[in-house]
């Protein structure tokens, strides 16, 4: 089978923006969840919604699969599988190495999505001696001393940095001397890397912090909504409070 290492895939040089390759796994996800259902067919609305997309910005994006549907009919669900999985480079065999087995390494180690998405787990690495030995979803664990040996022996050109902050750019720099081309970061710092490699940041603190300033926002709005409608209704109490005079209650005769 062939692996990361020998077969690129060739998105950049056909000019798909990145943008549109961003969105190829969201229409995948959608597509395969079609397929286990045994849906035939699907309309570019549909798939928009599905993906989270509007349906223009996904017409102009399988343009450039070369991809345009049937009037009438829609997109062929197995087929654009089978395209966006090829133009992604999921058709071939990625052998992976996760770096920094703690609880996060650990989580992603047993992931089940990986195998069904063309990602094989090659190796895991860790720094203590510890845990040299131990299965981690049945792999067992090796010392970062192997880390080039199990780079060139595997064919490995993809990396996942799972580890502290403190030691991501070592270990990224090794990953890169050995032949790691492509980097999934965890950790929560920047990475430099030299012009060729390509590096995925995923910081889950970032995205939460981001989610805690649109919860801020909802907040303040909703305050603001409130106090517009206080005096208003502040008015209102006080005018049927008040008397003939404006000043004392009114009291109604016996």
């Amino acid at each position: 089978m062939a692996t990361g290492r020998t077969h690129r895939p060739a998105t950049r040089s056909r000019g798909i923006p990145e943008a549109t390759v961003a969105r190829l796994p969201l229409y995948l996800r959608a597509l395969t969840a079609l397929s286990e259902r045994s849906v035939p067919t699907v309309s570019s609305e549909e798939l928009a919604a599905a993906a989270g997309v509007n349906s223009a910005k996904l017409r102009k994006d399988f343009s450039y699969l070369g991809s345009y549907g049937t009037r009438g009919v829609g997109y062929d669900v197995e087929y654009l599988v089978y395209q966006i999985s090829r133009e992604l480079g999921l058709t071939q065999d990625w052998p992976v190495v996760i770096v920094g087995i703690g609880n996060l390494g650990a989580a992603l180690a047993n992931y089940g999505g990986f195998a069904s998405r063309g990602f094989r787990v090659a190796a895991l690495i860790d720094a203590d001696p510890a845990m040299a030995g131990k299965p981690v979803a049945g792999i067992p664990v090796q010392h970062t001393d192997e880390l080039e040996s199990i780079i060139t022996d595997n064919g490995v050109s993809i990396g996942v940095i799972a580890t502290p902050a403190g030691a991501a750019q070592q270990v990224c720099d090794r990953l890169v001397a050995a032949g790691v081309t492509s980097i999934l970061n965890f950790a929560p710092t920047v990475l430099s890397v030299p012009e060729g490699v390509d590096v995925r940041k995923v910081d889950l603190s970032i995205e939460l912090q981001i989610l805690a300033f649109h919860e801020q926002r909802k907040a303040g709005e909703e305050a603001a909504a409130g106090t517009a409608t206080a005096p208003a209704a502040a008015r209102k109490d006080s005018a049927t409070d008040q008397g003939p005079d404006g000043d004392v209650p009114a009291v109604m005769p016996a």
